[in-house]
């Protein structure tokens, strides 16, 4: 490949703007992936700002999809670009899922791009094959400018009714008293039937109304996820294994006074920070199936950070990877990320199969890049729409951990917070 790299004042409009054509001009491919830091301060930062393209995939086998992974890793040395779908876990531990599936997302899918692009504050570096730079460069200056634009026709629908949520919660509970599991990530599904969007228009509006620092727009021929993610799966550097989950939320404020209340609320909310402190636990677990013993670590606990729409509560846990131990080992001995299921992982993972009404799709799965060195980083997937195109359908999903002293109504409410963004950008008031 063949490093060009060009600066903000050698181009001829603004690097936004430039950035924005180059999405466009992407979008031609049948393979796609754009990862976006969103100007969020984060620790140990966002996605790196990245776009690849590609005109063919590589096979993986989905009956295999570690083992074939790390197979891939071994035989390839550039950049890879895909996902991981939730329904992975079925690889992971002896689980299965019956839900119907609209979306039709291969369990693992994974690229190699032909060109992409690494965005900085004051260049980008366009990656290609030898001397087809200035070609690039020449298209995509040439390209319409995309602007950020909602659908005007979707009927959103919602596939559990408040009434049905509310009775869930309550088998829940008891579930949680009589001691099969003491923590429970259950999510409902918003859906539109035979509709026909513009995907990147509409990441657009996304990426302006909720921007997040595991922001991504990703398209497998006629599929596409829609990301705005605030929330690291995992992060690899060198040995070092870096997993950061989410739970905890509260809406931000209209006034600064307002929001300063409600971010000290969520930090001394007792069932918040229960939750938080039983995911932290669980994700140590996980990464302990790969990391050296006594290196995992709590880096911090309960931090709050503010986003858009909401503040969350984040904690940060790290450890070193065994010398005998690869990236697979790892993303395997994690996934799914606790703060998707509950725990304990296995139970909640049955009874969210029990009484979910669809599949997740890529929602509670990931996507993200490795790096030539092994490095890489991964999101949840989480206030994401996923479309398939072929089939018209739509669908995003909001969940809350229900734990024992869960409130049903304050649990609703909190879904439908999540949900804000994606129905801000499909016109729809709820």
């Amino acid at each position: 490949m063949f490093t060009h790299t060009i600066t903000a004042k050698e181009l001829p409009i603004p690097l936004d703007e430039f950035r924005l054509k180059a999405l466009a001009w992407a979008n031609q491919y049948p393979h796609v992936a754009y990862y976006s830091p969103g100007h969020a301060t984060y620790p140990h930062g966002g996605f790196a700002h990245l776009l690849a393209v590609s005109s063919g995939s590589i096979p993986l086998d989905e009956a295999h999809a570690f083992d074939s992974l790390r197979h891939l890793l071994q035989q390839r040395q550039g950049l890879l670009c895909g996902f991981l779908t939730y329904d992975l876990k079925n690889q992971v531990e002896r689980l299965s899922s019956q839900h119907p599936d609209k979306l039709g997302f291969p369990s693992v899918h994974f690229f190699s791009p032909e060109v992409f692009f690494y965005f900085k504050e004051n260049s980008i570096s366009i990656c290609t094959p030898a001397a087809h730079a200035k070609d690039a460069l020449a298209a995509i200056l040439a390209v319409p400018t995309p602007q950020p634009a909602s659908p005007k026709k979707v009927q959103i629908r919602q596939r559990v009714s408040k009434e049905k949520y509310l009775h869930d919660v309550a088998q829940m509970r008891k579930r949680i008293r009589e001691g099969d599991v003491y923590e429970l990530n259950y999510c409902i599904e918003f859906y539109a039937d035979n509709v026909q969007v513009a995907p990147l228009p509409l990441y657009l509006a996304l990426h302006q109304a909720s921007p997040t620092p595991f922001s991504g727009y990703f398209k497998l021929h006629d599929k596409y996820l829609l990301c705005a993610s605030p929330e690291r799966f995992l992060k690899k550097e060198g040995n070092k294994l870096i997993s950061q989950p989410i739970k905890g939320t509260i809406r931000r404020g209209v006034t600064p006074e307002e929001d300063e209340r409600l971010r000290q609320q969520l930090r001394h909310d007792e069932k918040e920070l229960a939750e938080n402190m039983m995911i932290v636990d669980l994700v140590r677990n996980d990464l302990s199936r790969s990391c050296a013993i006594g290196t995992v670590q709590v880096e911090e606990m309960f931090g709050i950070y503010g986003f858009r729409q909401v503040w969350q509560m984040i904690s940060t846990i790290s450890g070193k990877l065994r010398p005998e131990m690869d990236l697979v080992d790892a993303l395997q001995g994690a996934f799914p990320m606790g703060s998707m299921t509950g725990a304990p992982k296995i139970s909640a993972m049955q009874l969210i199969e029990e009484l979910e009404s669809t599949k997740r799709g890529l929602y509670s799965g990931t996507i993200g890049y490795i790096k030539p060195n092994g490095d890489c980083d991964f999101n949840v997937v989480i206030r994401s729409i996923q479309y398939n195109a072929s089939e018209g359908y739509l669908s995003f999903m909001v969940g809350s951990a229900i734990t024992y002293d869960a409130d049903p109504e304050k649990e609703y409410e909190e879904c439908l917070l999540k949900a804000q963004a994606m129905l801000k950008v499909l016109n729809q008031a709820w």
